[in-house]
């Protein structure tokens, strides 16, 4: 573990993985308070994020998620590239069997966006 246990940590995009042991299981992580900007303005927004995902040999640890998200307080980024970007990162951090992201943008300019996107690993033959 590069972060955990570690009060000095920084914000990194690197994800921490520890060994699965359980033979059934579908991970949840909700986080209620991310921050990050619009690409052209610059303003803040406010997000809800849920992380959802049917893990095979690897499980994420929380605190790096905790960090990795803080990575994105002072980028621009489009909400649906944001859901997809996570998506990625998880996917290539954990190869799991499902996964699935869902952003929750407060209300800005009267509009509210939620964007979803999911992986499933092919299955082979």
């Amino acid at each position: 573990m590069k972060v955990l246990g570690k009060p000095d940590a920084k914000p990194s995009r690197e994800l921490d993985t520890f060994e699965n042991i359980a033979k059934d299981i579908t991970v949840v992580l909700h986080c209620h308070e991310f921050t990050c900007r619009c690409p052209i303005t610059g303003q803040p927004d406010w997000a809800t994020i849920d992380i959802e995902y049917k893990p095979d040999k690897r499980i994420v640890e929380s605190k790096s998620v905790k960090l990795y998200l803080e990575t994105y307080r002072e980028e621009g980024i489009f909400h649906e590239h944001l859901a997809q970007q996570i998506l990625d990162d998880f996917v290539r951090a954990l190869d799991p069997l499902e996964c699935q992201v869902t952003v929750r943008f407060n209300v800005r300019g009267g509009i509210s966006i939620d964007a979803t996107t999911r992986y499933r690993r092919p299955q082979t033959a």
